[in-house]
């Protein structure tokens, strides 16, 4: 029997959580290093509820890498005994014409998904908290729902901990570095490890951890705010995610896991940018408020306009929207996923499992290409 093959995961947020789990799953003798611990809200893994979708708006090859993480969220659900994920559905409104609404049905063709198509009158019957306007489609994507952002961070890296994994809690990394002979150094404020390969996963620290990066991993601030109804709901109302797009405020919302509140949140063009992920500004003024009173009176007569609850989290963006998934420029043995808002939590577990492969075998079968470091030059 061959020696363990020793992995270094720095970030144990979105991501990096997952690939610990995947990791010691397949016997890699793992330590994950995280500047706060698993679960924390101070990045962009929390928020209580997140979209599990298939259906995609912009680019269809998403599609197989989200069939094989549906899988890897019932085994990881299997092997816990925890409900991360619940099925109730997503409706994807917005004018037939619109570019992202035309994607949806271009993709849901191509690879046959499991949807409905709700004309107006089934949706004022079926779906009486939603106002959509005249000239919208309306798509059910039957396959989707919400997964729990915190609880899977902090099952899957208790997961990973059963496997094996060790789990530094409250421990910056300061430098990751190639070592001539081979492997990676980490190194923190307290001592300086060595590993076989390194999965990085930095989320929003993209930068300050490698500033020499060759792709750039803006960060914004977005908030989330949590609405009551007017009324109590029918035990059998079905409360499934939400995402509008087309208009001037592009949408999205999710039932709370106690069926009552409903989470908002709008798209990036109405995020501030963040200059220093370490400062990030928690406080959101009245103006802020705004578009979101304006969403729930448009689109969603049946909730209260003030919040109950507000949130501020940070999501990373590169230029292009797609994330950076591979080793970085003239070192196979770090491994790279950064850049994930907008596709991140509902991909997490296929993540994990092609951070695996890449720091075991240097190659994964998963499609990857459009989303690869290899070969790419732009964000």
């Amino acid at each position: 029997m061959g020696t363990k093959k020793r992995v270094a995961v720095v970030g144990t947020g979105t991501v990096g959580s997952q690939a610990a789990w995947r990791l010691a799953a397949r016997g890699a003798e793992v330590v994950a290093y995280d500047r706060f611990a698993p679960g924390h809200d101070r990045s962009a893994a929390g928020g209580e509820t997140r979209v599990f979708r298939s259906v995609q708006t912009d680019d269809g090859r998403y599609v197989p890498l989200v069939r094989h993480a549906d899988a890897l969220w019932q085994q990881l659900q299997a092997e816990t005994g925890r409900e991360l994920r619940r099925l109730t559905g997503c409706l994807f409104m917005g004018p037939a014409d619109d570019p992202e609404m035309r994607t949806v049905m271009d993709v849901i063709a191509e690879h046959g998904l499991d949807h409905e198509v709700i004309d107006a009158e089934a949706m004022a019957k079926r779906f009486p908290q939603f106002r959509a306007d005249d000239g919208d489609l309306v798509v059910l994507d039957r396959r989707a729902g919400f997964v729990r952002p915190e609880l899977t961070v902090q099952t899957a890296a208790r997961r990973a901990d059963e496997l094996g994994a060790r789990i530094r809690r409250y421990t910056p990394v300061r430098e990751v570095h190639p070592v001539a002979a081979g492997g990676v150094e980490i190194r923190t404020d307290t001592d300086t490890e060595r590993f076989d390969a390194a999965v990085i996963t930095p989320g929003p620290w993209a930068g300050d951890l490698l500033p020499d990066l060759p792709w750039g991993v803006s960060v914004y601030r977005a908030i989330s705010a949590w609405f009551l109804p007017n009324e109590d709901r029918r035990a059998d109302e079905e409360r499934p995610a939400f995402i509008r797009r087309g208009g001037a405020t592009p949408f999205y919302g999710l039932p709370s896991p106690d069926g009552i509140s409903v989470k908002l949140g709008v798209s990036q063009a109405h995020h501030r940018p963040v200059d220093d992920p370490n400062k990030l500004d928690r406080t959101v003024a009245p103006e802020e408020l705004e578009t979101f009173t304006e969403i729930v009176r448009r689109h969603l007569p049946g909730l209260n306009p003030d919040p109950v609850r507000l949130g501020v989290f940070m999501e990373g963006y590169t230029d292009s929207t797609r994330p950076l998934v591979g080793p970085l420029p003239d070192c196979d043995d770090i491994v790279l996923l950064a850049g994930f808002s907008g596709q991140g939590f509902k991909l997490s577990p296929v993540m994990g499992d092609i951070a695996a492969d890449l720091a075991l075998e240097g190659h994964t079968t998963q499609p990857i290409d459009f989303i690869s470091t290899l070969g790419r030059t732009a964000a």
